[in-house]
C-alpha cells in the first residue's frame, strides 16, 4: 500500500535541522513548502525539489499566506541563545513566533503541527536517574533560552484545545551534515576537525543526529499522539570523546588540555574581549559551560522509540558522516 502524500510547510527550513528535515520530506515524495526568513541562506536547499517562500513568524499575515493549502506544518523557526536574551529577540522568536504559527494553523487548512522544542524546555538535574517527558518545565530560575522553549511549548499545545493536532519534539544537542551556518555544536566540531581548539572544557552532553530527527518527523506525519512530548536524544559523550572521534577522521591531535570548570569560568572575560575585537562568536559562554557541567547522561528517548520507531544511529557514524560532508563542502 503506498504511503500517504502530504502538503507540508516547514518554518526555519534553511537552518541545520530544517535542511535535513526538508530533504527527507522531499525524498519521501511529499510536497514541501520551505519557508525562509533570510534569502541568503537558501543555499542550504539548492537542488532540493521544494517550493521556497519567504515568511516571517512574527508576521501572522505572511504565515496565513504560507499555510494556504497545507495539511501539516513542521515548526522549526526560532532563535538559539547561550548568551541570554538582552534585546528580547529570543522570547519574540520562540514564544510569540510559535503563538503566531498556531493561530495561522487554526485559520487555514492545517491539520497537524509538529513543533520542535528542546531538551532545555525541561527542568532537570545532572543527578536525576533519567530525564523523561514527565519532568517539569523550565521555570524562572532557568536561562532565558530554556524559559522561552518551555513557554513556546505551552503556546503550541494550546492548539490542541482548538482541534489542532500537536506533536512536540524535544531534541538534545543536534549535530549532523547540512550545517551550512555553523550552529553552536557545529562550530565545536568544525574547530576540532580543523585543529583550532586550544583546549577542551570538562563536561559533555547528549548528541543527536539531525537525520534521525528527520526520520522521527516522517514518522510523526501520521504517527504519535496529539498533545504529547517526545524526547529525541542520541548518545551522551564528553568533549574529550568528541575530540577523539573527530581525530579518527581529521588526523588532528585529540590530546588537548582539558580545563576544569573553574578555569574555564576565569577565561570568560578574555573570550568576550576577543569576541568583540574579532567579530567571532565566543568559543564558550557562561551558559554553555553550565550546560556541560549540569548535563544529564540519561535523556530517555524510550517514548519516541516505542511510539515513533525512533532509533538514533551510532555517534561514530554521525561524526564520520559530518567529516565527509565537511570535506565535500570545503569546510575542512
Amino acid at each position: 500500500m503506498p504511503s500517504p502524500h502530504y502538503h507540508i510547510a516547514v518554518t526555519g527550513a534553511t537552518g541545520h535541522i530544517g535542511a535535513n528535515i526538508t530533504r527527507a520530506l522531499a525524498d519521501a515524495g511529499h510536497s514541501v513548502r520551505a519557508l525562509f526568513h533570510q534569502p541568503d541562506k537558501c543555499r542550504a536547499l539548492e537542488r532540493v525539489p521544494v517550493e521556497l517562500r519567504h515568511c516571517d513568524v512574527l508576521d501572522t499575515g505572511s504565515l496565513r499566506s504560507a499555510f494556504q493549502g497545507i495539511e501539516i506544518v513542521v515548526h522549526l523557526a526560532g532563535k538559539i541563545s547561550l548568551e541570554g536574551d538582552p534585546d528580547g529577540s529570543v522570547w519574540k522568536a520562540n514564544v510569540e513566533g510559535t503563538q503566531n504559527v498556531v493561530q495561522a494553523c487554526m485559520e487555514t487548512s492545517v491539520r497537524r503541527l509538529i513543533h520542535f522544542s528542546s531538551i532545555h524546555a525541561f527542568k532537570y538535574l545532572a543527578s536525576d536517574p533519567m530525564v523523561t517527558e514527565n519532568h517539569p518545565p523550565a521555570d524562572d530560575n532557568g536561562f532565558a533560552y530554556d524559559r522561552s522553549k518551555a513557554a513556546g511549548e505551552r503556546e503550541a499545545l494550546k492548539g490542541v484545545h482548538h482541534g489542532l493536532e500537536v506533536i512536540v519534539f524535544n531534541p538534545t544537542a543536534v549535530i549532523g551534515p547540512y550545517d551550512y551556518w555553523n550552529a553552536y555544536s557545529g562550530q565545536l566540531l568544525r574547530d576540532l576537525m580543523r585543529g583550532r581548539l586550544p583546549a577542551l572544557v570538562r563536561g559533555g552532553f547528549d548528541w543527536a543526529d539531525a537525520r534521525d530527527l528527520a526520520a522521527a518527523t516522517l514518522a510523526a506525519l501520521s504517527g504519535g499522539r496529539s498533545g504529547e512530548r517526545y524526547i529525541l536524544s542520541g548518545h551522551w559523550a564528553s568533549a574529550r570523546r568528541l575530540a577523539e572521534l573527530c581525530a579518527v577522521h581529521s588526523g588532528k591531535n585529540p590530546a588537548l588540555p582539558e580545563l576544569p570548570i573553574w578555569a574555564a569560568l576565569l577565561g570568560l572575560p578574555f573570550l568576550r574581549l576577543y569576541s568583540r575585537l574579532s567579530g567571532r562568536r565566543p568559543l564558550y559562554t557562561y551558559e554553555s559551560i553550565m550546560v556541560l557541567k549540569h548535563s544529564n547522561r540519561n535523556c530517555s528517548h524510550e517514548k519516541a522509540r516505542r511510539e515513533l520507531g525512533y532509533a538514533p544511529r551510532p555517534l561514530e557514524e554521525t561524526i564520520r558522516d559530518i567529516y565527509e560532508w565537511y570535506k565535500r563542502e570545503g569546510f575542512v
